[in-house]
């Protein structure tokens, strides 16, 4: 069972319906017991850094899940999900992360508009079990006025996101939509299922 965090900020059943597509078994929960018996965990996100990060630390969720990552649970953040991993955020003040991932959240800068929206060719700068079987450059879909920067943990970029991807061990993510983004985008939510198992 692929677990998916139900915090009240996430297009999560567009999340559900892909994971399902690949032959995984999504479960849409908050609780924390049955995040722990999950084989993975999708933290999925839509809307303003701080105001997730309330959602998700009430009742001590996003320390758990915190946990879990750190002893082992593949975590992957989609989105806003994504932008929860890193150790602080800039939107609208200075809010400090979940702390997975080094580096901080910052507003786009190389945009002619705001937000990025659309279908941006994804250079891989780093090998990852997520990448396979999909060809360097393929383009995915992306909805964001705020990006990571340049992080130790980048796997990918773009040229509005240095940081379009990330991964530290069993804790990814993408600023993209993978649920959103065809045929590549299933293929990465295939390859974190095929991790997780």
């Amino acid at each position: 069972m692929i677990a998916i965090v139900d915090y009240g900020v996430g297009n999560i059943h567009s999340v559900e319906r892909a994971l399902a597509q690949v032959g995984a078994e999504p479960k849409l929960t908050a609780d924390a017991e049955e995040l722990e018996r999950a084989e993975g965990i999708v933290l999925p996100g839509v809307g303003a850094f701080a105001p997730a990060l309330q959602r998700l630390s009430e009742n001590g969720l996003g320390r758990r899940i915190v946990d879990m990552a750190r002893k082992g649970k593949p975590l992957l953040g989609v989105c806003l999900g994504y932008q929860l991993l890193f150790e602080e955020s800039e939107e609208h003040g200075r809010h400090q992360g979940l702390g997975l991932l080094p580096g901080k959240v910052v507003e786009v800068a190389n945009s002619p508009r705001l937000p990025v929206i659309g279908w941006c060719r994804l250079q891989q700068s780093d090998d990852s079990m997520l990448w396979q079987g999909i060809k360097d450059r393929s383009y995915f879909y992306f909805v964001h006025s705020y990006t990571p920067s340049s992080s130790d943990a980048a796997i990918a970029w773009t040229e509005h996101s240095p940081a379009a991807a990330g991964a530290r061990g069993n804790v990814m993510g993408t600023q993209f939509h993978p649920e959103k983004s065809g045929p590549d985008g299933l293929r990465v939510y295939k390859n974190f299922v095929t991790y997780c198992s």
